[in-house]
């Protein structure tokens, strides 16, 4: 009987991952640097924009734009995989410097389909909170409607 329990202990199923409703696409409400080096307050960085389009499939697209200074908007898009496991998330990416990894946590309400993810930076400590809330799905579209929210 012991090695009974013993197996099924070992055995254990894996955590399970992210609910379905997690797998869609988010719009950007806020951005938080937290830089440590600075002993400054976080800061909040205004103008954030854009959407992260997350797959069942293990793929995303990030089209993020921030309103910097007087310089006015830059975007960022990147497209690559994701992984999670518990509450870590890896996103793996390519652009023009070459492969790159940023890795973190995440927290996703499904409630009010928040979803809150952590970018750890670096040096050790310093991060970015991205905050974003999952799009309205499409209403489906009945006869002689055109498909809209």
């Amino acid at each position: 009987m012991t090695r009974y329990l013993l197996a099924a202990t070992l055995l254990a199923a894996p955590a399970p991952g992210p609910p379905a409703a997690f797998y869609t696409t988010y719009t950007y409400t806020g951005y938080t640097v937290y830089d440590l080096t600075t002993g400054e307050p976080p800061t909040q960085v205004p103008g954030v924009g854009g959407t992260l389009a997350l797959r069942a499939d293990g793929t995303y697209d990030k089209r993020l734009s921030l309103l910097l200074g007087d310089s006015g908007p830059r975007f960022f898009t990147q497209h690559g995989r994701f992984t999670t496991k518990g509450d870590s998330i890896v996103f793996r990416f390519t652009d023009l410097k070459g492969s790159d990894v940023q890795r973190g946590t995440y927290r996703y309400d499904a409630r009010t389909r928040r979803l809150s993810i952590t970018i750890l930076g670096y040096p050790t400590g310093n991060k970015g909170v991205y905050e974003l809330v999952a799009t309205a799905p499409l209403a489906p579209a009945g006869p002689g409607k055109p498909r809209g929210h």
